[in-house]
């Protein structure tokens, strides 16, 4: 059993809303974060079918219950309707509810209750490197860090089973998209582009559509937590920068298997790209799980010069290298970013184990630096 780092149990005054995609654990995690907690499934059909006749019903079973009791309901978008229901018992029997789903999509649909903020927005991802003793890096760059697919002896089956059903399931069946095909093929193509600067335009060109249905492509796979883009860092100097945002898929295994890759060898490019996906992703998530006020963003001008990520207001510049030694051309672009920021930490992550510091800049080996990142070391 692998604890999670996340205790929403410790912070829980109100009711939220509990968002991840499929099989980050969100079930299993609530069911030990909250053992004494009212427990509803919709995924269960036949519940599902009687609150969706008859929402009050909820009313109805919850009514009796201690003020400041709590109430999980799994997969809520799968019947919105409650959420009328748990705005009453909110209101007039002080209920507390944790209402967790992996879309944001239905609950954002014209007429459905928000609950007024009532119940604050929080996010679940798949493992971090801080619950896993002895990270396989390797594993983890090419398998991606999902529960079922980074603790499986063959996870590629998997891999292929969770962009079935999230297709069949999260797209088909709630007819987001009128050709799944077309979609499928973004999917596709998204993956391509992952960590890089969205061009609308090239991406509508590749997969035959049009840039707005592209956009709204985007937007899907943004509401269903299967990917989410990285703002540029625009806070203007001297030099111009690029303003278009970056993306990335949720889990850097998803974005290989989008690719049907099997392998990765260290030294190439495409390890390289898994390595920054992987740390992108760590800081995601950190960030999330600490509600950390600190935005995450990078930095790129029009003549090229990039930095992978900006914490805050360029308090910290972070280059992500999947090299074994830094040497001077590693950290070549922060000399203008250090001109535009001389505040800012200056910080290089790779695989080179001698954590060091090369003069405004440190040079920090993944382990210690992710170390550093779960303790609260680093920002």
């Amino acid at each position: 059993m692998i604890t999670r780092y996340y205790q929403l149990n410790n912070e829980l005054e109100g009711s939220v809303f509990l968002f991840g995609a499929r099989q980050t654990g969100k079930s299993t995690f609530l069911e030990s974060q909250f053992p004494d907690a009212v427990y509803i499934d919709l995924l269960d059909a036949k519940l599902r079918r009687r609150f969706r006749v008859k929402p009050e019903l909820l009313y109805e079973m919850l009514q009796d219950k201690e003020d400041g009791s709590i109430v999980v309901i799994d997969e809520i978008p799968l019947v919105p309707e409650l959420l009328n229901e748990v705005h009453r018992l909110i209101q007039k029997k002080g209920l507390r509810f944790v209402l967790c789903g992996s879309s944001a999509r239905k609950l954002k649909r014209k007429g459905n209750n928000t609950l007024g903020g009532r119940a604050l927005p929080c996010y679940f991802y798949p493992f971090v490197s801080a619950e896993i003793a002895n990270l396989d890096l390797d594993k983890a760059l090419l398998y991606g860090m999902l529960p079922p697919h980074y603790l499986a002896k063959k996870p590629e089956r998997l891999l292929d089973g969770y962009i079935d059903v999230y297709l069949r399931e999260e797209i088909k069946e709630e007819s987001l998209v009128r050709n799944l095909d077309a979609f499928e093929r973004f999917m596709e193509v998204a993956a391509t582009c992952d960590g890089d600067i969205v061009n609308y335009e090239n991406i509508a060109n590749d997969c035959q559509v049009s840039a707005k249905t592209v956009k709204e492509y985007f937007s899907i796979l943004s509401d269903t937590l299967i990917g989410y883009t990285i703002p540029a860092y625009t806070k203007v100097v001297k030099r111009k920068v690029v303003q278009a945002p970056k993306f990335y898929y949720f889990d850097v295994g998803v974005y290989n298997h989008l690719l049907n890759r099997t392998s990765l060898a260290p030294g190439t490019s495409e390890y390289g790209h898994c390595f920054e996906h992987f740390v992108i992703q760590e800081l995601m998530a950190y960030i999330g799980y600490t509600h950390n006020r600190k935005k995450l963003s990078y930095w790129h001008t029009y003549n090229g010069k990039e930095v992978d990520a900006v914490i805050g207001d360029a308090e910290i510049g972070i280059e992500i290298k999947s090299t074994e030694e830094v040497q001077s051309k590693h950290m070549s672009n922060f000399k203008e970013y250090s001109e535009e920021f001389p505040d800012s930490r200056c910080i290089v992550v790779s695989r080179d184990p001698i954590t060091r510091r090369v003069g405004n800049i440190e040079v920090i080996y993944l382990f210690d630096f992710l170390r550093m990142l779960w303790k609260g070391e680093l920002f």
